[in-house]
């Protein structure tokens, strides 16, 4: 039996907080709204109960934020996307910020098992004033736990429309994709945190992120394999290929809480589900 679950999540600021509402159909919702920074940024954790999409299932989330709200978005878990029999995996994710609206998209890494035929599509809208701080990261495979990816296709979608677009896809039978060095050089996580603005981002402004996302990967293990860069004036965007998730993520959580205090002079976070 396949699903198709959807989900619509609204932001909206009223006295002095950020308020999030939803609806939703089939099994795809949030918990209760946390508000450990206080009332300005609301906290949500996005569920999805069956815990991975095989052939034929659709998720559809859209997300907007109104002006002065600002939202958190995380996932208890990693997604997964399972082996299938022919049909393909989708999960579609829209997000609409109008002006004056800021969000963090952070859910955690999506896994693509062997044999697995899955789309995972994310498109951003801004408007002037608005901004987004967000991540995408892919693990293929489970290389750890003996189960590498060997058959199967993925294929990710990121874009601003007009601005920016990131679409690849991935084949696990594209040895020369997979293991070349001008390719994924044998890696299995690709990683991506980008900040997108509505509006062309101040030079100084720019600068700062890159040299704070610079300094933190010269640092780092995956300093050779990491990059940081502005492809459009409203774009800033750090990429990476690490062998596993985990060394991809620390980098990404250490930019992202850099980048956060850059931009809006908030103090580092962690969202409290990534502790339990």
């Amino acid at each position: 039996m396949s699903w198709h679950a959807r989900l619509h999540l609204s932001y909206q600021h009223e006295s002095e907080r950020t308020v999030a509402r939803f609806r939703h159909d089939g099994p795809l919702r949030i918990l209760q709204s946390l508000y450990p920074e206080g009332d300005a940024v609301c906290h949500n954790v996005l569920v999805h109960p069956p815990g991975g999409l095989v052939g034929g299932d659709t998720l559809d989330i859209e997300v907007e934020g109104a002006d002065g709200s600002h939202g958190l978005i995380t996932t208890p878990g990693a997604s997964r996307f399972y082996r299938s029999e022919g049909d393909l995996a989708l999960q579609r994710t829209r997000i609409r910020l109008a002006a004056g609206a800021r969000l963090e998209w952070l859910p955690l890494e999506a896994i693509c098992y062997s044999g697995c035929r899955a789309e995972n599509r994310l498109s951003i809208e801004v408007e002037p004033g608005a901004e987004l701080i967000g991540w995408d990261v892919t693990a293929l495979g489970l290389p750890n736990a003996g189960q590498p990816f060997e058959r199967g296709t993925y294929l990710q979608h990121i874009e601003v429309p007009g601005v920016w677009l990131e679409r690849g896809r991935i084949d696990a039978a594209d040895q020369r994709l997979l293991q070349s060095p001008i390719g994924l050089g044998g890696q299995r996580c690709l990683a991506s945190l980008f900040f997108v603005a509505g509006s062309p981002i101040a030079r100084a402004r720019r600068d700062a992120l890159l040299a704070h996302a610079r300094t933190l990967l010269d640092a780092s293990p995956l300093a050779e394999s990491a990059g940081a860069t502005s492809p459009h004036a409203e774009v800033v965007v750090l990429r990476v290929l690490a062998p596993v998730v985990e060394p991809a993520m620390l980098l990404l959580r250490q930019v992202w809480q850099a980048w956060r205090t850059e931009l809006w002079r908030l103090p580092p976070a962690t969202p409290r589900i990534w502790s339990t």
